[in-house]
């Protein structure tokens, strides 16, 4: 493919800035080089802007003045503005310095803040359950993940304490502690039918060699016993295939927990968003005062959706402040 056929993402301003981009599966776009000329974008949009950006600066007041506007008490000193938006987002990673700092400065005003807790992340598995399916670590296989509430189809991926992977991660935000989830492994392969007709068309061929096209040897061989791998087609009776079919596409799993902030790619919770104008992200009650982004009561799906979210209500208050 020539330069000139490569798509491009194009955004303008003083200069024109261009991060070629590709799309995978379910419409997800990233960029054909790094996630690091987004940043480098942002920073460069910014200093033509004459923003000022202070790293390792805690603010530790905030106070709204009497004739508008607030001060700020920083490590760097004290600081006036006329509008202030907090962009602090949630608790997800703490490594990279998330903090509950935003959801303080809500509550300083007497905002509501519904009860955060973490989204799009693995699952951890009850003790039992991690020791039989600690064999299965490093393995992703297409599957549906749901509860009463919602389901997803995408890959899970078994890990060394659980169950990741997008179908995982996507139901992990639909999901409560001590609820079952049900798995079906490989949904578009409706896999009592299949073997029912393998075992007319190939009946002297064992269970494990026919099912080895669809599945790998560790996984086969914690779902199904040696034994009835080992079986020809024609000696499986139509109880057993069924049984077999539902154990690897209708098994069900009571997670013991998440992996938590540490891994979450996003909080729940947050920011009442009925505190706040849809249009501008100002607080009703208290004009010059923005919350946006991760920080507001707003999650999405994977697939860049939090991104937008966070760009989109940063512009609408950035065209208002």
């Amino acid at each position: 493919m020539a330069d000139s056929d490569v798509p491009k993402c194009i955004l303008k301003n003083s200069d024109t800035i261009e991060i070629a981009f590709h799309e995978k599966i379910l419409g997800q776009l990233f960029c054909d080089g790094s996630s690091k000329e987004i940043v480098a974008m942002l920073l460069k949009e910014s200093a033509q802007a004459g923003v000022e950006i202070y790293l390792q600066t805690p603010i530790e007041k905030i106070e709204q003045n009497a004739t508008g506007g607030f001060r700020l008490t920083s490590a760097r000193g004290n600081l006036t503005c006329n509008s202030l938006v907090i962009a602090s987002g949630g608790l997800s990673i703490p490594t990279m310095g998330a903090t509950p700092f935003g959801y303080k400065v809500a509550e300083q005003f007497g905002l509501k803040v519904w009860p955060t807790r973490a989204g799009l992340v693995p699952f951890t598995l009850q003790p039992e359950d991690k020791e039989k399916y600690s064999a299965l670590t490093g393995i992703a296989l297409p599957a549906s993940a749901g509860n009463q509430r919602q389901s997803f189809e995408e890959n899970i991926l078994f890990t060394h304490r659980g169950l990741s992977g997008p179908a995982i991660l996507q139901l992990s935000s639909y999901w409560q502690p001590g609820e079952t989830i049900g798995l079906k492994l490989l949904p578009e392969i409706a896999l009592e039918t299949f073997l029912k007709s393998a075992q007319l068309a190939q009946p002297k061929k064992n269970l494990k060699n026919i099912l080895a096209q669809f599945f790998p040897k560790r996984v086969l061989e914690v779902f199904i016993s040696t034994d009835l791998l080992e079986k020809p087609l024609k000696q499986l009776a139509p109880a057993q295939i069924k049984t077999l079919a539902a154990s690897l596409q209708n098994w069900s799993i009571k997670p013991n927990g998440t992996e938590g902030y540490r891994t979450a790619e996003v909080t729940l919770g947050g920011v009442d968003c009925a505190a706040l104008s849809s249009k501008t992200m100002e607080v009703k009650t208290m004009p010059g005062l923005y919350f946006i982004g991760e920080v507001v009561d707003v999650s999405g799906w994977l697939g860049g959706y939090n991104f937008q979210w966070a760009w989109s209500s940063g512009w609408v208050a950035g065209q208002n402040v």
